[in-house]
């Protein structure tokens, strides 16, 4: 059975830039778009809006000419405005040669906020697209407010289709603009129109104000849609745009009849690059790229997991080039616990396992964060045996800070039994911890892992006083350790963390 295949436009570089905080560089615009083309296998992508400023018009330059080169100029799309002949120009200097035209898709928008007739507003389309053509400039158009227009001025969207239609644009861009369509809305009104116009190409273009974002993209599929706009992370104005991950997974797992062409091994390294040069962060539940979505926390799902995976459904982490995991707490259980063992290479007999399990819960029931890492410590500790041994020892360390001075530390570190003493100054105390730290290994030509992520975490409420828990995420020969350390001195607490990575890797 042949399928359809629907195009994919990715609008994180435009529509999800306008996510409030949110601003890329020129050179963080590149990579994205080089790593939507290149490594996801997205059909298209929306990059800016023309006359914005300088930095946007260097970003598309960037991007335009590195498209030129790799055969993808035709795949870089820009936001144009009906402005006689300015986005033109503006795109011919940057290189561009796809516009998408920002039209009026509701008479509300049209008489409220051009204050012209459809007359008016068609000519000036008209003559837009005609000088498009003209410069070799392809033209998209979004019909902005369509979905209210479809519910309040059916006539003028059909007024607007009838003369679209007859300009030789390529695609037509049905934006739900506020976010207000139902699923069966989403498949009536693009049906309604595939229907009348069945050689016109359309994208459905939704957000998600309703968090229906991902429904109404399925809906408007089997309405007829060509093509969909999306982001990473679900990102764009107040409560985003449809998610890319999730539309893709679900085009895939529950529509048979169509085609996207997305590479979903990339879908995470992706969103994850975008997380870090936005600083919008991912929700550790969101499905497909958050952190704990393929994370087994309840004991029997893991005991489950290990009879016929019983607890697996299609979105397997394999897929998205993701490992499932297996929480450790209260509510883990010997199921979980014997999994994280096997990652480490360690066996239990019963009684020890019963015993390591029981002090799981209790730090669970403490609400202290268990990691995989802290197993073999809390076997040790349980067992008082030597399953791990602390050759490792930061036996003492100076830390200073002064006004107008460097923060500064000296460190003793013993390896059994040898004692070696390093300082170093660096941007703060920790900082310069890890530099004498580092001279350290380099005397003992041991390898240092790259430090990846620092997160410190304070319970709310709290005071001067309260504990602080500091969780450092180690990269070592494309292992990745992740240590925590707990007390009332945030630098401490690192300095604890960092002393049990040593004795790990």
């Amino acid at each position: 059975m042949s399928q359809k295949k629907i195009e994919i436009m990715d609008t994180t570089l435009r529509d999800g830039e306008q996510t409030s905080g949110v601003s890329f560089a020129a050179n963080e615009k590149l990579t994205i778009a080089q790593l939507l083309l290149d490594e996801l296998k997205v059909d298209r992508i929306e990059i800016a809006s023309a006359r914005v400023s300088k930095g946007e018009f260097n970003a598309v330059k960037k991007i335009t000419e590195w498209a030129s080169q790799n055969g993808h100029i035709d795949k870089i799309e820009v936001l144009t405005f009906v402005d006689k002949g300015t986005s033109i120009e503006w795109m011919k200097e940057a290189g561009a040669k796809v516009q998408n035209l920002l039209t009026k898709g509701s008479m509300n928008h049209l008489e409220h906020q051009l204050r012209k007739t459809p007359e008016q507003h068609f000519s000036e389309i008209s003559a837009s697209v005609k000088e498009a053509k003209e410069n070799g400039i392809e033209t998209n158009v979004y019909m902005e407010d369509w979905s209210n227009g479809m519910r309040n001025s059916r006539d003028y969207v059909y007024q607007y289709l009838d003369f679209i239609a007859t300009q030789g644009v390529k695609r037509i861009m049905l934006p739900d603009t506020l976010g207000i369509l139902t699923p069966q809305e989403s498949f009536e009104y693009i049906k309604e129109i595939k229907d009348k116009y069945p050689t016109l190409h359309l994208d459905f273009h939704c957000h998600n104000d309703y968090d229906l974002s991902v429904a109404n993209a399925m809906e408007a599929i089997k309405g007829g849609a060509d093509g969909l706009h999306l982001t990473l992370n679900g990102m764009g104005e107040r409560a985003g745009n449809a998610p890319l991950a999730s539309v893709v997974a679900v085009v895939n797992d529950f529509m048979p009849d169509y085609l996207v062409e997305v590479n979903e091994k990339a879908l995470y390294k992706v969103s994850k690059m975008v997380e870090a040069f936005s600083g919008f962060k991912i929700p550790e539940s969101k499905p497909i790229v958050g952190e704990n979505v393929f994370t087994q926390t309840a004991g029997i799902h893991a005991d489950g997991d290990n009879k016929k995976n019983l607890y697996f459904n299609d979105l397997l982490p394999k897929r998205f080039g993701r490992k499932r995991k297996y929480a450790l707490g209260k509510t883990s259980g010997k199921a979980n616990i014997q999994k994280n063992l096997q990652d480490l290479g360690l066996n239990l007999n019963d009684e020890e396992l019963k015993l390591v399990t029981q002090r799981v819960i209790e730090l669970g029931d403490k609400k202290e964060l268990v990691t995989q890492n802290d197993l073999p410590y809390i076997i040790s500790d349980v067992l008082n045996s030597n399953t791990i041994a602390e050759k490792v020892k930061v036996e003492s360390y100076v830390l200073t800070h002064a006004k107008g001075l460097k923060p500064s530390t000296t460190v003793a570190v013993s390896f059994e039994g040898e004692t070696i003493e390093e300082s170093a100054s660096g941007d703060g105390q920790y900082d310069a911890f890890i530099k004498a730290l580092r001279k350290i290994y380099d005397k003992k030509g041991l390898v240092l892992p790259t430090l990846t992520d620092y997160a410190v975490r304070i319970p709310p409420g709290s005071n001067s006083d309260a504990l602080c828990e500091t969780v450092i995420t180690w990269s070592l020969k494309g292992k990745e350790y992740k240590t925590r350390g707990l007390d009332s001195d945030q630098t401490v607490s690192a300095i604890m963390a960092t002393e049990k990575m040593l004795n790990i890797i």
